[in-house]
């Protein structure tokens, strides 16, 4: 049995060579909104019901159409506000379903990257080829309605296999969000051997996972949007770091939420050496000036090691 996922070498934070982020910052942070179409009666998937309740389940899709109706716009409001691009997750089938919202987008030339085709169809039993074809499909439609490919790839309510990340390479692809193991971007091993890279993009920071998971109150989560914060733009001098809060505007958005949430863009914003950024912008900057240093860095730690 293969004991890990082979995807990434272990690579001691302590002895890394720091990242040097535009303009000398200290961190690179990005807001991923993840902008999502769920299906009332999506078909079957022997490893995952997407609806806890039977058919229909009203309830439970409304609330997630609540947030491209109305969590949508107010959260690209508050993004403005602060000079905040976002780096959308995207369901692709929103491109057909509410084009207004790409739009309004495009407009602000917000980041696109794929997150499948609908959040209700999933990974899971797929075949190698099937996945394949979702993942170019969803590549496709993304370049069609705004012009160019998306970079990154966050696999449809994270229901990823074990050839995800190497499919999304063969697209054209060059970053994941799928992995959650570092506060840097690291290099990832794909098998076509492409220059490619996990960003971080943190599950605790996820509004999802801080209001139905954990079930802490919005006053608690903005605390620790700021916490983790400062603990990363402490680190950050000495190495260089990332932060991401990924939302979800059925979430986050929620008229009693939103103040906590922007306190905490606010807090962030108002440091200086801040680079705030998009996925797509982390993604380049690193493959151009720190991705070979990376490698360089993982050969002579082994070579300490053996």
């Amino acid at each position: 049995m293969q004991e890990d996922p082979n995807l990434y070498d272990y690579w001691a934070y302590e002895k890394r060579p720091k990242i040097t982020w535009p303009n000398g910052a200290k961190i690179a942070f990005w807001v991923a909104p993840n902008i999502e179409f769920y299906e009332l009666n999506p078909p079957e998937n022997p490893n995952r019901k997407p609806w806890p309740q039977a058919y229909p389940a009203v309830g439970g899709y409304s609330i997630r159409d609540y947030g491209n109706r109305v969590g949508h716009e107010r959260q690209m409001q508050l993004l403005d506000k602060y000079g905040i691009r976002g780096s959308i997750s995207l369901s692709t089938a929103l491109c057909d379903h509410h084009p207004e919202i790409i739009e309004m987008c495009a407009e602000r030339d917000w980041e696109f990257f794929t997150h499948g085709v609908y959040n209700t169809r999933y990974t899971y039993g797929l075949s190698q080829e099937q996945e394949r074809e979702m993942i170019q499909d969803s590549v496709d439609t993304i370049e069609k309605h705004v012009g160019k490919k998306p970079a990154g790839y966050l696999a449809p309510a994270l229901s990823h296999s074990e050839h995800t990340i190497d499919l999304f390479a063969e697209a054209g692809g060059i970053y994941t969000c799928d992995l959650f193991h570092d506060d840097q971007p690291t290099p990832v091993k794909v098998r076509n051997g492409s220059r490619f890279i996990s960003i971080p993009y943190s599950l605790e920071m996820n509004d999802t996972i801080a209001y139905v998971v954990n079930k802490i109150e919005p006053r608690r989560y903005g605390q620790i949007i700021k916490d983790n914060f400062d603990r990363l733009y402490q680190e950050g001098d000495e190495f260089g770091t990332v932060m991401c809060i990924p939302t979800h505007n059925y979430q986050v958005s929620c008229p009693h939420r939103m103040r906590a949430y922007e306190e905490a863009l606010e807090y962030i914003t108002g440091h200086s050496d801040v680079w705030v950024t998009t996925g797509r912008e982390i993604a380049d900057f690193y493959l151009e000036n720190h991705y070979d240093q990376a490698l360089s860095s993982i050969k002579q730690q082994q070579e300490s090691i053996a």
